[in-house]
């Protein structure tokens, strides 16, 4: 395993790990408050539905020519990776309220306490909802599968590296069954956004014709350099005037 394969199954985990915990969140609130069976049997649902997207569009991205294929993957991961880590410095400048765990699973539980309840085993509500934050929640996660995938025409390790991640989190909730306010989501979040995008920048070069000094190995320069960005972006947040 090469080090951009390690630091992006890493990254994969990282992310599956803080989406699992929201969608966790959702799931334990309907569950608990509505039917544990139908609750499971969406979050199930949306978990295949994502599975399946990955398989299928990971193999037909394989066939696609590498070089523009890593250009448009760099980017994506890019949009991803900006997307994620300005939520992060935004928060950790205290500019932006943390997610809190706690008040999503209340707001949730009485949302689903307050829906009517139909005839029958089975619970609509609690399937349709638990489905939906699974695969909101998800959604980002398989993009970066797939993307990883297709790069390296290889799925296997990120698909791993998510599985290990799902596991992992749903392990621990449902042992506590509360959700896992304790977990550093923003720490995580702000670690994520800073290795997608150094992975974008490496890969959408790379795509594109640059010869990297060192190969893989510029990643060593990449991730610090954009981690001591978003730090001193975070450092004149905090101390910067105004809005």
């Amino acid at each position: 395993m090469t080090g951009a394969n390690a630091g992006l199954a890493l990254s994969v985990y990282l992310a599956c790990s803080v989406e699992a915990v929201e969608a966790l969140t959702i799931v334990l609130a309907v569950g608990q408050a509505r039917s544990w069976p139908s609750a499971l049997g969406g979050a199930g649902a949306s978990l295949a539905v994502l599975i399946l997207a990955c398989a299928g569009l990971g193999t037909a991205l394989e066939e696609v020519p590498l070089g523009p294929l890593r250009v448009v993957v760099g980017v994506l991961l890019l949009l991803l990776g900006g997307q994620w880590l300005r939520k992060a410095v935004l928060r950790a400048a205290g500019r932006k309220a943390l997610h809190d765990e706690q008040g999503e699973y209340a707001s949730a539980t009485a949302a689903a306490r307050g829906a009517a309840v139909g005839r029958g085993s089975f619970d609509g509500y609690a399937f349709a909802v638990a489905f939906k934050g699974v695969f909101v929640e998800g959604l980002e996660v398989a993009v970066i599968v797939i993307t990883f995938g297709a790069t390296h025409h290889d799925t296997g390790l990120a698909a791993v590296a998510a599985g290990l991640a799902i596991v992992s989190v749903v392990a621990a909730g449902f042992a506590v069954r509360a959700p896992l306010a304790r977990v550093p989501e923003n720490t995580m979040k702000f670690a994520v956004g800073v290795m997608l995008c150094s992975f974008g920048m490496f890969w959408a070069a790379d795509g594109a014709g640059v010869d990297w000094p060192g190969g893989d190995a510029i990643l060593l320069a990449l991730i610090p350099v954009t981690l001591i960005a978003s730090l001193l972006a975070v450092h004149t947040l905090r101390v910067a005037p105004g809005r």
